[in-house]
């Protein structure tokens, strides 16, 4: 039984309870909307559906931090102040998903692969404690380092725009489209004259787009990087821990005044509207997105062990295996009702575990308002619209920070917990590993005399990173890592 009188338990003053447990809404907000921004946007989802998956994303945000903190049976809970939201280590896979498979059925084959990863999850949680001799800091650090090198290129994208589409850098001469179109005109009418046009023929694309990088978009976003970058460096404590949600906000405002956000559909959402779950339609189960999913929960769990340990010394709790596996089956079973509402995989934020080591503030009871209040901003369906509404020049400011510090952190842990010096062989594994993750960057295309069913597998440079890493560490290292490696790589990664 757990000791009523310990400070996680402690059941503060509701004035206090939801003034801390706003705080933890806003230190996670820039985060926890990133991913569903992301993924909507490469599915090329209506602006009304991409507003839908950022208002599912906060509704099971909240759900989910709420069974975590409280504990739903002995079996699901670490019962800890621990904030749910989506992981970044689920990106790449799906973006691999949402670009091989646009529109509804990507959605539908993404939000399939996240509910059969997160039920196996679930089964396997119990045998990860044992799985934490293959996860030392050279591994772990490596991983969330590409992790952020691989989130970098959307935080650019953002910026400048993407390399595909409407902002693409080059587009098709409009007098050469014409150009050809009047010679297939004239193929069709010659009566034989002139040659059919080859069946797939099209011009390459040669003029330089003028909305790309265009002026305007880079100076929102410079300023709204100046922004964050002096709120850190002038804020004090809540204040610079906010920094980069206050700067989105100031690049909000900024982007209305310059006529750069439009708010129609802010006015046409309503106030209020239930998550529906399968929104988009029945799920749809592939072996190899599955497969590529399951990874990504293990790297997820591997990530949440630490926390869950590290969170345990902050607030003076023992975590008892029994108590990390049912921390680890909620993370499972967060990542199922993710996918049965329309939205992604779950773990412990970062940001907040280190949010209780600055305040001193131990009580679970916080994070269980944090995910009251949550619940309430993923109902309020004009919340998920402003939010869609923002341009992305000022995401690319704020995502060059956020994204960039996940990379920070990789290069942290590598930093304080790998020895180097002493075992050269560290160097290899973090060398090769950083180049498999470079590989779906830099050459996008090398899968494509591969088989097509492999592609979400392999296209994703962070499980390439994962394998690669975990392999080389076996080879040089054997199984080395501990409980005490993940709990020192979860205490950099917080602070």
């Amino acid at each position: 039984m757990t000791d009523k009188t310990h400070p996680v338990d402690e059941i503060l003053p509701v004035p206090k309870l939801f003034t801390l447990g706003l705080q933890h809404v806003l230190v996670m907000y820039a985060g926890a909307i990133a991913v569903p921004l992301i993924i909507g946007r490469v599915l090329k989802l209506e602006p009304q559906d991409v507003a839908f998956l950022i208002s599912a994303d906060l509704f099971v945000c909240g759900i989910v931090t709420l069974l975590q903190s409280l504990g739903a049976t002995q079996w699901f809970g670490i019962k800890l102040p621990v904030m749910m939201g989506v992981t970044f280590a689920s990106v790449g896979p799906m973006i691999s998903i949402a670009l091989a498979n646009p529109g509804i059925e990507g959605a539908r084959m993404i939000f399939g692969a996240i509910i059969a990863a997160g039920a196996i999850a679930i089964v396997i949680a119990p045998l990860m404690s044992k799985m934490l001799r293959f996860f030392p800091p050279v591994v772990t650090g490596t991983i969330i380092l590409v992790i952020g090198v691989t989130l970098m290129r959307i935080g650019i994208n953002w910026i400048f725009g993407l390399p595909v589409g409407p902002t693409a850098p080059k587009i098709v001469d409009p007098a050469h489209a014409d150009w050809l179109k009047q010679v297939g005109d004239l193929a069709a009418a010659s009566g034989g004259t002139i040659p059919e046009l080859p069946k797939g023929l099209s011009l390459a694309p040669s003029a330089s787009n003028p909305l790309y990088a265009a002026p305007g978009n880079i100076l929102v976003s410079f300023i709204v990087l100046a922004a964050i970058l002096l709120i850190a460096r002038y804020g004090k404590g809540f204040v610079a821990n906010i920094a980069v949600l206050l700067g989105i906000v100031v690049g909000g405002v900024l982007a209305a005044a310059l006529g750069m956000m439009h708010f129609d559909k802010v006015g046409g959402a309503g106030w209020f509207a239930l998550i529906s779950p399968f929104h988009f339609g029945a799920p749809i189960f592939d072996p190899v997105m599955i497969l590529t999913m399951v990874l990504v929960m293990i790297v997820v769990m591997i990530e949440s062990t630490g926390m869950f340990l590290a969170l345990g010394d902050m607030t003076d709790s023992k975590v008892t295996p029994r108590r990390l596996a049912a921390g680890l089956r909620m993370d499972g079973l967060g990542t199922v009702i993710g996918g049965l509402f329309n939205t992604f995989p779950y773990t412990s934020f970062s940001q907040n575990v280190g949010l209780v080591g600055v305040t001193g503030i131990k009580s679970r009871y916080i994070c269980v308002t944090g995910g009251l209040i949550l619940i309430v901003l993923g109902l309020v369906p004009k919340m998920g619209a402003l939010v869609e509404a923002l341009p992305t020049a000022v995401l690319g400011g704020a995502g060059l920070v956020m994204f960039g510090m996940v990379a920070a952190t990789g290069i942290r842990i590598l930093a304080s917990g790998v020895d180097f010096a002493g075992n050269r062989h560290n160097l290899f594994i973090v060398a090769v590993s950083l180049g498999f993750g470079m590989i779906p960057l830099v050459a996008p295309d090398f899968k494509m005399w591969m088989p097509h069913s492999i592609h979400p597998l392999i296209d994703s440079g962070i499980l390439l990173t994962t394998i690669s890493a975990v392999v080389l560490n076996a080879f040089f290292n054997g199984a080395s890592g501990t409980a005490d490696d993940a709990r020192a790589a979860a205490s950099v990664a917080d602070h």
